[in-house]
């Protein structure tokens, strides 16, 4: 992961603290985040601390994660800011995709999940969304599951290859 994609899920985490408590990122991702964020050469002084909290120690996740915030001046978040990381972590995601680094279906239910839904259905979004969505209906057969991994991964490299040249986020 490079500094940007951290920087991106950081924003959409910082964005979701303010969600309803069972919404809200656990101790645990937090502390994840801030691992992610130092293998990605991200310095400020707190992240060593959050990021390595022990379990018994993940209550005070939440309180070194706003100093983080604060120290790589991400504060205020500003809308335009959240959707750049947005677009910024789907286009990341798609791309471990393709690169078989991340399970198709997995992946396909973190970009409908935290950022198509959170872009209210951006076009470019839509059949990795659809996809997704399809995973989770009830039906009477299930899935072929490596058909829908082929489909998932094509949608996720045809996004890739329509960001490239259109660059909706940069």
């Amino acid at each position: 992961m490079d500094a940007v994609v951290a920087i991106s899920q950081i924003r959409m985490a910082a964005a979701n603290l303010a969600m309803e408590p069972w919404q809200r990122p656990s101790d645990a991702y937090l502390v994840q985040l801030g691992l992610d964020a130092l293998m990605a050469d991200i310095e400020a002084p707190s992240l060593p601390l959050l990021a390595g909290l022990a379990r018994g120690e993940y209550p005070q996740a939440r309180e070194l994660f706003d100093l983080v915030l604060e120290e790589l001046d991400l504060l205020p978040l500003t809308s335009e800011d959240l959707a750049k990381a947005r677009w910024t972590a789907a286009q990341w995601w798609a791309g471990q995709i393709v690169a078989c680094r991340l399970d198709p279906v997995h992946g396909a239910k973190l970009i409908y999940e935290e950022a198509a839904a959170e872009l209210d259905y951006p076009d470019a979004l839509q059949p990795i969304a659809d996809l997704a969505r399809g995973l989770d209906l009830p039906n009477d057969q299930p899935p072929d599951q490596q058909h829908i991994r082929d489909r998932v991964t094509s949608a996720a490299r045809d996004f890739l290859a329509t960001e490239r040249t259109q660059n909706h986020c940069l």
